[in-house]
């Protein structure tokens, strides 16, 4: 069994320019609501199914598997909500690699930072380019924003006409 603990972030300026790497991918779910989450991921021509569970804290089980991309992307038809589009950013930061999300479509203007983990209570340098921490805000997960989002994108963009 593999666990994930991963911390997030939005992205105040744009100080993480330029990355080391950019990955394309998209994204959707097959289940996202619940306890668990069951994704299904183009990224850069490889497809991989991923399920998700619940612990407590920052830590979650994760069980991911590398798939044919033919049948990643008749999944992804499958999924009941349109696919999340974005380009992954990484870098490395004092040793520690930082993937940064930059939305596209109806996501576009977000953009999220994460680092993972090996333990929950590991110090990591926090770059200036961090907003505010969005670990626990359940509404930032890449399920929550699939099936709309639109109350993540009023807060951050107060104004702009939402569509999601």
């Amino acid at each position: 069994m593999a666990l994930e603990i991963e911390r997030k972030f939005l992205v105040a300026h744009d100080g993480w320019r330029p990355a080391t790497r950019v990955r394309n991918i998209e994204q959707g779910y097959l289940s996202a609501s619940g306890p668990v989450s069951i994704r299904v991921r183009l990224q850069d021509g490889r497809g991989t199914l991923t399920v998700k569970g619940e612990r407590g804290g920052l830590a979650r089980d994760e069980f991911e598997y590398a798939i044919p991309a033919d049948e990643a992307a008749g999944m992804l038809r499958l999924a009941s909500l349109p696919p999340i589009v974005k380009k992954r950013h990484e870098l490395t930061v004092a040793g520690k690699l930082w993937q940064i999300d930059v939305f596209e479509g109806r996501l576009a203007g977000l953009i999220l930072a994460e680092i993972e983990l090996a333990d929950e209570h590991e110090d990591f340098m926090r770059p200036d380019w961090l907003g505010r921490e969005v670990t626990h805000d359940l509404r930032y997960r890449n399920s929550a924003l699939a099936e709309g989002g639109e109350e993540v994108l009023r807060e951050l963009f107060p104004g702009r006409a939402v569509s999601v």
